[in-house]
């Protein structure tokens, strides 16, 4: 298929598209269940996935948490400020205990995997021999918050509960395992997922229909929140306060401009089932979807930005590793997920070609552009089968703003000036995108316009 027919082919239903795209305000930094917009209204919907009973948000506060491992047991304790009770079941492939817990404001840093004791911007508490060899915990629904165990071998929970507090002592949050065997384990997770105790992903609440606008609206899905931590730094650096930071600045230059409408997929640090990020795309009858992350590496000379669209096959080993990871960004929080296959007809493959023709023609448009502003990785374009960029009809990338395992690139990953610098170099290319598609979006600078080349098959296109 041409370019003309590519882009031109289905031009009428597009623009009707864009002009009856909703109009949903920018969620920046919603910190409650009644967040406004998307997230609030389809965040509701998970607060039926647990029987913990609920406390008011943040009125219990976790002030210290350590990990003790004796020959006998592994033990994991949370000083609290009141009492709450606590529904723990394991998860296997890889080993896991979850433990569910009412909304816990934690003002403690999680135990990251393979820590080496050091203490920087974020701090780890230091590695400890045992069943435990991480931990992490954060938001999983409104009013529920849950704890993840990362085992080292198969282990089953003596008890989990609170001790009351004493003169001396607050109470403390006791979670403590023991070995146990593999067949046995593997047993109680099996139950587990038959009995729904691992929070399938809950359907999505019915959604108000948003009002008409004239503005294309653009989706920003900062990668992972809540107890799915995502990449870490050996400073403690974790990837989802990196990327939830710079998609809110990034919002507000967008939203500033007044030419689009804003759309975060999550607005704080909570937990977003991959399928409703893609689902929330989609209400929003959105234009463009980005979703943003950082990387870690065992090299870490490895450094700069990667821009990925979707396709079948992964365009080398290192994206079909890296789609691999982010596909099991739903399992890292402890939500079990059946994949539903997808129904191909005709109609939905010319849309499915014509989404990713203009997929590829953002990729193209933000790596010429991002070259002249920010480092690019030696091979910045690339594709593999990312579950967040499978909606048919909106174009989608996933860009990777760096890695957490590089030195230079984290500087810039933390650094308030670099994150500006780069949102508006992302803004920049948006502009550029929507300016090339003859969508009216105000007045765009000629700086900011990138030509570039779309393949005529974007699905054979080079890689």
């Amino acid at each position: 298929m041409g370019e003309d027919a590519a882009f031109g082919a289905k031009a009428t239903w597009s623009q009707a598209r864009l002009t009856v795209a909703s109009v949903l305000p920018i969620l920046l930094l919603a910190g409650s269940a009644e967040s406004a917009g998307l997230i609030g209204a389809r965040a509701a919907s998970r607060a039926a996935v647990s029987t913990i009973p609920v406390s008011a948000p943040n009125s219990v506060v976790a002030t210290a948490v350590r990990l003790e491992a004796t020959a006998q047991s592994t033990k994991l304790i949370f000083d609290l400020s009141e009492r709450v009770e606590a529904r723990t079941f394991p998860l296997a492939n890889p080993d896991r205990i979850v433990v569910d817990l009412p909304e816990i404001a934690f003002r403690v840093p999680p135990l990251l995997p393979q820590a080496t004791g050091r203490r920087g911007r974020r701090g780890n508490a230091p590695a400890v021999a045992g069943l435990v060899t991480s931990y992490r915990f954060g938001q999983f629904a409104p009013g529920h918050s849950r704890v993840i165990l990362d085992l080292s071998a198969p282990a089953r929970v003596l008890h989990a509960e609170t001790q009351p507090a004493t003169d001396a002592l607050p109470p403390r949050l006791v979670i403590e395992l023991a070995a146990t065997d593999r067949q046995s384990f593997e047993t109680a997770a099996a139950a587990s997922n038959v009995f729904g105790l691992s929070a399938k992903e809950p359907q999505s609440a019915a959604l108000v229909a948003p009002a008409p606008t004239n503005k294309p609206v653009i989706v920003l899905d900062p990668g992972h929140g809540g107890v799915d931590l995502g990449a870490s730094s050996g400073h403690g650096d974790i990837e989802k306060d990196i990327v939830l930071d710079f998609a809110t600045a990034l919002a507000a230059k967008l939203e500033s401009q007044g030419r689009y409408k804003v759309v975060l997929t999550r607005g704080a640090d909570v937990f977003i089932p991959l399928n409703e990020r893609v689902q929330i795309a989609r209400d929003a009858n959105a234009a463009l979807f980005v979703s943003i992350h950082a990387d870690t590496l065992y090299e870490g000379h490895v450094q700069g930005a990667t821009v990925y669209t979707v396709s079948e096959r992964a365009s080398d080993a290192e994206a079909a590793r890296l789609a691999d990871k982010e596909n099991q960004a739903d399992a890292a929080a402890g939500v079990v997920t059946e994949d539903v296959a997808e129904v191909h007809d005709i109609l939905q493959d010319l849309t499915r070609r014509e989404t990713r023709a203009y997929s590829h023609m953002f990729s193209r448009t933000l790596v010429a552009l991002w070259k002249n502003a920010a480092q690019l990785n030696k091979n910045p374009q690339r594709s593999a089968g990312f579950r967040v960029l499978k909606a048919l009809d909106v174009p989608s990338v996933l860009l990777e703003l760096g890695y957490l395992s590089n030195e230079k690139d984290l500087a810039n990953l933390v650094s308030p000036e670099w994150r500006d610098k780069a949102a508006g170099t992302l803004a920049g290319a948006i502009d550029s995108f929507f300016a090339q598609r003859n969508i009216d979006t105000a007045t765009v600078s000629p700086d900011a316009l990138a030509k570039v080349a779309v393949p005529a098959d974007p699905v054979a296109a080079p890689r």
